[in-house]
């Protein structure tokens, strides 16, 4: 007894099948072409050195995106329409049964994991030449607030709520906290963004290279006057014109309170501190990171009881000795190793007494 064995023929891509392919090809180009022409900075200003980086990789994001839209979406229209239901079609037709194309899975797998490849590399450079921003020059703070940003600068008293204010092609640390819920900081003409904690102290480095006014915005809703969060401006000026505002502000300021102090500098004075005021401290600005107990009891950074009395650890992390002007120093102007970033005392808000303060209350713990 026979057997016939019936074979699905093989389907035969057709004229139409290469024409839609040359078309979508070439509007796939296009897109290409015109996200690499497309005067970006005419319509959003690159305000600090790194933002045309970010617009690189922007560009780069959407143009191979466009050129992937326009083949999935074209092909998905050609294939809707040449493999449609004819009326000629008996009503229980089967439509064409295509699977195990080897061929195929092999490219739609190759050609998705270069084009990963590719956008990691992109990223991982562009990312690395934002975190090698110096971090000498001006140190800014800016806290969130409900429902407003508030700025706080070394030797200026009080905080300003108007407009932060930072001089053309000078390095700028901007550390950014948040009084209290979450808020999100972002200058659109920047290019980055980064998230306001409670409790927690985030870094952004650049360098303003382009003055103008920009708008300050928050992307993270806070509240329900959050939509209200975008009336607060960025300038970058130049030299003369930051010196300016900033004298006019410590002049005006001059009697109010929560200065910060500028990082480095002469080294703190350590007279007059008090143990009380600084265990006090301890718990408001140290206890999230260090615990009061031996060096090797890390939380984040190591355990600070006996610091200054530890045999065993001698030195400080910084592989200084365990002096009560070293802890001073780190306290001042911060350290970052293999434990992570102690933030400098502009970071933390620490004013020279404050310093003195902790250093007392460390001593005692022996």
């Amino acid at each position: 007894m026979s057997s016939i064995e019936h074979q699905v023929q093989p389907v035969r891509l057709g004229r139409g099948f290469w024409t839609a392919t040359a078309v979508l090809s070439v509007l796939a180009v296009a897109s290409i072409v015109f996200w690499y022409v497309f005067p970006l900075e005419r319509y959003l200003p690159a305000a600090i050195v790194t933002a045309r980086q970010v617009d690189t990789l922007f560009r780069f994001m959407a143009a191979t995106g466009s050129a992937l839209y326009v083949f999935v979406a074209g092909y998905l229209l050609y294939f809707a329409i040449a493999f449609r239901a004819r009326s000629s079609d008996p009503p229980d037709a089967i439509g064409v049964q295509i699977h195990d194309n080897h061929k195929l899975e092999f490219w739609w797998t190759l050609i998705p994991l270069l084009f990963v490849i590719l956008l990691s590399i992109v990223s991982v450079r562009i990312w690395y030449e934002i975190m090698l921003e110096p971090e000498n020059g001006l140190v800014v703070e800016a806290i969130g607030h409900q429902f407003y940003f508030s700025f706080r600068y070394p030797q200026i008293n009080g905080e300003l709520t108007d407009e932060m204010h930072l001089p053309l092609n000078e390095p700028v640390t901007l550390n950014l906290t948040s009084s209290d819920v979450i808020h999100g900081f972002w200058v659109p003409a920047m290019r980055l963004k980064n998230d306001t904690v409670p409790g927690l102290v985030t870094t952004i480095r650049f360098t303003p290279r382009l003055p103008g006014r920009y708008p300050i915005i928050c992307t993270q809703f806070c509240g329900v006057l959050h939509g209200t969060m975008n009336k607060q401006l960025l300038v970058i000026e130049d030299k003369a014109s930051f010196e300016r505002w900033y004298r006019g502000w410590q002049t005006k300021n001059a009697h109010a309170s929560n200065a910060l102090p500028a990082a480095g500098g002469q080294p703190v004075s350590l007279q007059g501190g008090n143990a009380s005021a600084g265990q006090t401290l301890f718990a408001q600005k140290c206890a999230a990171c260090h615990k009061i107990a031996p060096f090797d009891q890390r939380l984040v950074g190591p355990g600070l009881k006996n610091v200054l009395h530890d045999q065993a650890h001698p030195n400080l992390v910084d592989g200084k000795p365990a002096t009560e002007q070293n802890v001073a120093g780190i306290l001042q102007n911060g350290y970052t190793g293999s434990m992570g970033t102690m933030p400098n005392a502009s970071a933390n808000g620490l004013s020279q007494q404050d310093i003195a303060n902790l250093v007392t209350y460390l001593n005692t713990l022996k």
